[in-house]
């Protein structure tokens, strides 16, 4: 594998130089959002929102906290020879648009063919939620699933389409609610053998 996995995607997730805020102070941040809004944060219905808005974001941006290399690292090797097509389809995942902050909803469809060692399904699904629950835009993570995978497992070629309502243009904007966008990245053989690729896409429609 190469030791450079990803190096630069892992800078870029890096918090910045300035220290991560504590709880008080982004707790205190969705107070003053509260009051912006015209509403009254200490009226009974809105006194605890600040910390249940908290603990949300945590879940919601869990993904800078953990490493997709990491996650592929452990593979199997004894495969008796398998060298066909391995599609992990529809993986609902949920994300967040870096523009707006506003909930991306969407399925990805994984698939690779290996070279000699395949990594837990499983697996494959935790890749897309590591990605997903960062400040995103699809294009980016659809080039950021395919890429560690390709990367970490090495295989003869690496396919991932997703397909996603955003609410950003969905629920705000232009307010198109029926509208998703289609982002996909193909690599080694399904780049390269257009039988590949279209056994995929068949797969995915």
């Amino acid at each position: 594998m190469n030791p450079n996995v990803h190096a630069l995607d892992r800078a870029r997730a890096r918090p910045s130089e300035t220290p991560r805020p504590d709880r008080a102070e982004v707790e205190a941040a969705v107070r003053t959002i509260i009051r912006w809004t015209g509403e009254n944060p200490d009226r009974d219905g809105l006194r605890e929102t600040p910390a249940r808005v908290t603990r949300a974001f945590e879940e919601f941006f869990s993904g800078y906290a953990q490493d997709p290399v990491e996650i592929l690292r452990k593979t199997f090797e004894e495969l008796e020879g398998y060298d066909e097509m391995i599609v992990l389809r529809g993986i609902r995942f949920e994300s967040h648009c870096e523009h707006h902050m506003a909930p991306i909803i969407g399925q990805a469809w994984v698939a690779y063919i290996p070279n000699g060692r395949v990594v837990g399904i499983s697996k494959l699904a935790r890749v897309v939620d590591v990605y997903a629950r960062r400040l995103q835009i699809q294009e980016k993570m659809t080039a950021q699933i395919a890429n560690t995978i390709n990367d970490v497992l090495e295989p003869q070629g690496v396919g991932v389409i997703i397909k996603a309502s955003h609410h950003c243009m969905t629920t705000r904007g232009v307010h198109k609610p029926d509208t998703d966008l289609v982002t996909s990245r193909m690599l080694g053989c399904f780049r390269d053998n257009a039988l590949t690729r279209q056994e995929f896409l068949g797969m995915a429609s």
